[in-house]
């Protein structure tokens, strides 16, 4: 995400041909979006964005079981090491 925001940035600056990025080559300014693309194209491939997916997915049941139990008036477990 940050580097399309960089991207974005770059490329409105250059086009408003704003400060020292007026004077910089196109490739430069759009090297970010390729960045951009190389890194989701990684981040897909490894399975790294499945794995977050289900890290998230995990904690979410985890807080609700642990709000459940608070209701109940059961301590909720304590974090395993």
């Amino acid at each position: 995400m940050y580097l399309l925001i960089a991207g974005v940035v770059l490329s409105l600056l250059k086009w408003l041909e704003f400060g020292v990025v007026a004077e910089w080559s196109w490739w430069w300014v759009l090297s970010p979006f390729a960045l951009a693309a190389a890194w989701w194209a990684w981040a897909d491939a490894s399975g790294y964005t499945k794995r977050k997916a289900m890290e998230r997915m995990e904690q979410k049941k985890k807080d609700r079981i642990d709000k459940q139990r608070e209701a109940l008036g059961i301590k909720p477990r304590r974090p395993s090491r």
